[in-house]
């Protein structure tokens, strides 16, 4: 892989880490369904008239974006409005790389190797610590009932992995573009019924340029761009050159959360992320393996 398209999926696995932090702020002026339907209203317009329909089922189309709208970024923007932090939220939505592959021995039949037995053994041993001191330390910055939450996001995006991996290649951009369309209304039924309108309309008349600014950056620079990029690289590198570094993706988590809200990590912390990215790093030298 050149340096320069290094250089271009480490500033992908930086947007996504960091755009946690960029969620908590948002979430200190939006309500966390309406922060998610002005995401994916900002993901539609206007990039629906620069990007052709991808040649796959509307149904497709349609259960993607209910998946990702109310169920990943939904269950994720409520879970961090205040039930976890941004550094553990960004580790414990990696579950989707495990969920998915419980969902394919489920729906597929796929039989995985000893290897990815073993990181979801790992990765299970991270979450069950994680659920440990949600309820044994009041200083854990996490509820069980966000860890919950974010488990609940990470099933909905492996559900949603599921749906793409059964319509084959496309242009990811396009296709999260167009799936966000069906995002928009469920999502915002649901703001209007948990978080009403008079609270949706305060929220939007007393947001500022930097409120906006996170929406934007939901919209353009960690989807359109990040999916964009990343779906560029695959298209041009093997999968196993690129598909590691988003390894990054919950370091770049936690030590922005640590850096810009001051999140303390302690050794437990610690810990439970070696654990889950110990999971991450054997599911993928295991799936290498298996190619091979």
């Amino acid at each position: 892989m050149p340096f320069t398209h290094l250089l271009l999926a480490l500033l992908v696995v930086f947007i996504w880490g960091t755009n946690f932090v960029v969620i908590k702020w948002g979430l200190a002026d939006f309500p966390p369904f309406l922060f998610a339907a002005l995401r994916f209203i900002l993901c539609v317009l206007p990039w629906l008239f620069f990007f052709r329909r991808p040649k796959v089922p509307w149904s497709a189309l349609a259960a993607v974006g209910v998946l990702l709208g109310a169920g990943q970024f939904g269950l994720l923007y409520w879970a961090m409005q205040g039930s976890i932090s941004p550094g553990l939220a960004s580790l414990v939505v990696q579950s989707q790389v495990f969920f998915t592959i419980i969902l394919a021995v489920i729906l597929a039949g796929e039989r995985p190797r000893g290897g990815q037995y073993a990181a979801l053994g790992l990765a299970a041993a991270g979450y069950l610590l994680v659920a440990w001191h949600s309820v044994a330390d009041p200083a854990a910055a996490v509820t069980l009932g966000g860890l919950g939450l974010v488990l609940a996001a990470g099933l909905c995006w492996a559900c949603a992995n599921t749906v793409v991996r059964g319509v084959g290649r496309v242009n990811m951009a396009a296709f999260i573009v167009w799936s966000s369309v069906f995002a928009i209304v469920p999502v915002l039924l649901i703001s209007l019924l948990m978080e009403g309108p008079a609270r949706m309309a305060q929220a939007i008349s007393h947001a500022g340029w930097a409120a906006w600014a996170t929406v934007l950056w939901q919209a353009v620079g960690n989807t359109v761009v990040g999916f964009g990029v990343w779906n560029w690289l695959l298209v041009r590198h093997p999968a196993a050159l690129v598909t590691p570094l988003a390894l990054l993706v919950p370091v770049f988590g936690m030590l922005s959360s640590a850096l810009l809200l001051g999140e303390p990590l302690p050794g437990w912390k610690i810990l439970a992320t070696l654990l889950v990215m110990a999971g991450l790093a054997l599911n993928i030298y295991a799936g290498r393996s298996r190619r091979a």
